[in-house]
């Protein structure tokens, strides 16, 4: 099957008979840019706009859709009000700081049962209150997604709240969603259920949540400790002949019993609810970091009788050497591993079997990678 077929289509199941094990190279570049504008307008209020993309190889990230494209206004006492395009909390802080610093920007960012891109979204973010001796920002987005679904209607809540005391920080982030397409994928774009609206009527709602806490605590001026924990929960979508075609295409199922049916429906989708946690530690040495970080993705609990890749569970451990060389440039060695508990299907918190350079779960139950890279930031 080809690599881009959603592993929730049980057509994407089978393996192709005679794939060997073996090693494979990759090479691997992103860029993104960002150009911002900021405006006095007097009596303590300013203005802000954003631009910004990513390509990665050359490619949009999320193509027709933008990293960010928004105005906001702020108020040192009054907070901000953005409104466009924007990136969630939930994949913004699993990314950056949190999964680079210690090698799994990709491993937990991009997975779970979150969003990352938002493309009609309202966020309001509180001044810094002082509680307890730290400081305390709260924030609320929402995004009504694509207007264009009148029956299955989008809606994405998601809410933030970061305390900082001293050498503690932790962020702790809900997202709760109705309508977007459902998936495992944490950088997917909040958009609707299905790429064309046409399909409103053959839809089915489904929705999906994620909660996330992540703490980073600097132990001493050289050593960083970090841990998060995030429950991922779906309701399920079932399988169906969204667009007749030619060609015939289905919609995004999950967690689909593929030729059963329940209550009189066909392939229905079963609700499932997971738990991954997250630990990290950073050293620092004069120009160079070095990192180490460990992700586990859970067993899922459902009551499909079909194995959609609940019974599974994963381990990614990474170690990453970092040297600072000056001016933004600094370059990198890293490795890692995953183990994977079954083979077979992924974790059904992970958007795909071969979602970690191209290890996949139904062919071997570990796998590992190292790599050299370099980053540039003017």
């Amino acid at each position: 099957m080809s690599p881009e077929t959603d592993r929730q289509r049980v057509w994407a199941d089978a393996v192709v008979p005679g794939l060997p094990l073996s090693r494979k190279d990759s090479v691997f570049s992103q860029t993104q840019l960002w150009l911002g504008a900021k405006y006095d307008l007097g009596n303590g209020f300013k203005a802000k706009g954003t631009l910004s993309q990513n390509w990665r190889d050359g490619k949009e990230d999320s193509p027709g859709f933008w990293r960010e494209k928004n105005i906001a206004v702020s108020h040192e006492d009054y907070g901000v009000l953005t409104v466009g395009h924007m990136l969630s909390r939930t994949w913004q802080f699993a990314d950056y700081p949190y999964g680079t610093n210690i090698g799994l920007s990709y491993a937990w960012a991009g997975t779970g049962a979150g969003y990352r891109n938002l493309t009609s979204a309202v966020r309001y973010t509180s001044r810094v209150f002082d509680v307890a001796e730290g400081d305390l920002v709260l924030e609320a987005t929402y995004d009504s997604g694509n207007s264009d679904f009148k029956i299955n209607k989008p809606r994405f809540l998601e809410l933030w709240a970061h305390y900082g005391k001293g050498d503690l920080s932790v962020d702790a982030m809900y997202q709760d969603t109705r309508n977007g397409t459902p998936s495992a994928f944490g950088a997917a774009v909040f958009n609707g259920p299905f790429y064309d609206a046409a399909a409103d009527g053959k839809l089915g709602n489904s929705g999906q949540s994620v909660a996330l806490i992540q703490a980073v605590y600097q132990y001493s001026p050289k050593i960083e400790l970090s841990g998060a924990v995030r429950r991922n929960r779906w309701s399920g979508a079932y399988a169906v002949v969204a667009l007749d075609g030619p060609p015939v295409q289905f919609n995004f199922p999950f967690n689909v019993d593929w030729f059963g049916s329940i209550n009189g429906v066909s392939n229905p989708g079963y609700p499932a609810r997971s738990t991954d946690i997250s630990l990290g530690a950073r050293y620092r040495m004069d120009k160079w970091t070095f990192a180490t970080g460990m992700a586990y993705m859970g067993k899922a609990s459902t009551t499909n009788p079909s194995e959609r890749g609940q019974s599974n569970s994963a381990l990614i451990n990474t170690l990453q050497a970092t040297y600072a060389y000056g001016n933004g440039l600094e370059f990198s060695v890293f490795g890692g591993m995953i183990h994977y508990r079954l083979k077979g299907l992924a974790p059904l918190s992970m958007p795909s079997n071969a979602m970690l350079n191209g290890i996949d779960s139904r062919v071997t139950k570990a796998g590992n990678w190292f790599g050299i890279g370099a980053k540039y930031a003017f």
